[in-house]
């Protein structure tokens, strides 16, 4: 709203042109999603968040009371005085402004208990341990009840209204956090509420740092008090940071992902958010650090192993894959680091570690790029060339598992690199839409012997 009044234009305008600009983000970041959902707009989360507001009412949660605070309009939150930094947010170093209305609240501090053996019980997990124990440890305190409504005065008429009270819209939280079940037509007990929330065991948020205690304790207790199912589990990352500042329009410093995709690629990009972001501390970014990462990573390691392998398929065997012979210990390593990866990455990523995930198929690369030394491929070639037999062979099997090695790597990274890895599969000649499952995919031996494949050209070039 103030921004909109700051541009001369109405808060729906506002919201309208930026509503556009976020979904033109689908085809420069090589995104993909079910569903768009437009919260401003959008009937189901009217309809949703009112159901679930009637619920809470229903269960004595909801009353009407004046307050005064200290809000913060980056966080969107009440500090306390403590939580201050010299008078100051300390996430988006700005003072907050003095608060006083009368709004409805919800009532937390019935669910204090409730919360704690719920995610003691492990009926809600908080990954990493770090952000579960400081979940708890806000626990440990007394709840206070908190806000969910603002004047339609203050708002200026923007947002939903609260059911029996045209005074007042619905706040920020309990509107935001509402859509994890509206987008799933929860209004209306839908099939997709259904399936994906009260049949489905694995009910996920993904959730940055700085909004943990809204996820992990105002959200499930609204849920608990509709008589709703919590979520079972809350995996939380660390900011993005440039110079140490986390990334934000309010502190002036946003790099623009679209200029950068366009100048590196959308799988630059891609790859150097999952490999770069640690698992338990803020990432800080750079230009130069993203493309230190690219070439050493995917131009070098596994662009040129993608080069070297197609490069000797046309010249020793007039660019056909050809059939496997005998397998030596030098192959038996190669596969063995190969079947151990499925279940290597799933770890990872169980654990919410896409830097994790991605070294594990990095065993593989490096594994590959050895494997073509220790063999040397043009040795056995020249070999082939004097009438040797057994290098002939050879020389089938190691190209074979050269080829293999790509094939297995790209199925991998199809959800981190997605154009790299389909282009990987052209360079080798499978049809990248080819509808198989990621675990017939990523079997050792799935690459059919003659497949042509294409001329070598860069996939991934220097950034």
């Amino acid at each position: 709203m103030q921004a909109a009044e700051a541009a001369g234009i109405s808060t729906r305008q506002l919201v309208d042109r930026n509503a556009v600009a976020f979904f033109a983000l689908r085809e420069p970041l090589a995104l993909s999603f079910d569903d768009f959902m437009r919260t401003s707009a959008d009937p189901r989360q009217a309809d949703g968040v009112r159901t679930l507001w009637r619920a809470c009412d229903r269960a004595g949660d909801i009353y009407r009371r004046a307050y005064r605070g200290l809000y913060c309009i980056g966080c969107e939150r009440f500090h306390a005085e403590n939580e201050l930094v010299h008078g100051l947010c300390p996430i988006y170093q700005t003072r907050p402004e003095l608060v006083e209305e009368a709004n409805s609240f919800f009532r937390l501090s019935r669910y204090g208990e409730q919360l704690r053996t719920l995610i003691t019980s492990g009926g809600l997990r908080i990954e990493p341990e770090t952000r579960r124990n400081e979940v708890l440890s806000f626990l440990a305190q007394r709840l206070e009840d908190f806000s969910i409504s603002r004047s339609q005065a203050r708002a200026r008429g923007w947002g939903i209204a609260v059911p029996d009270d045209p005074s007042q819209v619905m706040y920020v939280w309990f509107d935001a956090l509402g859509n994890y079940i509206t987008a799933l037509d929860h209004a209306y007990d839908g099939s997709l509420y259904q399936q994906y929330w009260l049949e489905n065991p694995n009910r996920i948020h993904v959730v940055g740092k700085d909004i943990l205690r809204f996820h992990a304790i105002y959200w499930p207790a609204m849920l608990l008090s509709a008589g709703e199912p919590p979520p079972t589990r809350i995996d939380v990352h660390e900011f993005l940071t440039i110079d140490g500042l986390k990334i934000s329009k309010s502190l002036g410093n946003v790099v623009d992902p679209v200029a950068l995709a366009e100048r590196f690629g959308t799988d630059a990009l891609r790859y150097w958010l999952l490999r770069e972001m640690p698992r338990i501390e803020d990432g800080d970014f750079s230009i130069k650090r993203l493309v230190r990462r690219y070439d050493a990573d995917l131009a070098n390691d596994l662009g040129n192993l993608l080069n070297r392998t197609v490069s000797m398929i046309a010249r020793y065997r007039g660019g056909s894959i050809p059939a496997p012979g005998p397998s030596h210990a030098t192959d038996q390593e190669l596969q063995r680091i190969a079947a151990r990866l499925p279940d290597e990455m799933h770890g990872a990523l169980d654990a919410f570690d896409f830097r994790t995930a991605l070294a594990a198929a990095w065993k593989l690369v490096t594994r590959a790029n050895g494997y073509v030394e220790m063999n040397a491929p043009w040795v056995l070639a020249r070999q082939e060339r004097e009438g040797d037999e057994h290098a002939r062979q050879r020389l089938d099997t190691v190209l074979y598992a050269l080829a293999e090695s790509p094939r297995l790597i790209s199925y991998h990274l199809t959800p981190y690199i997605p154009a790299g890895a389909a282009k990987i599969r052209m360079q080798l000649g499978i049809n990248p839409t080819d509808a198989l499952s990621y675990e017939e995919a990523t079997k050792w031996g799935r690459l059919v012997p003659n497949t042509r494949v294409a001329p070598a050209q860069p996939v991934f070039p220097g950034a």
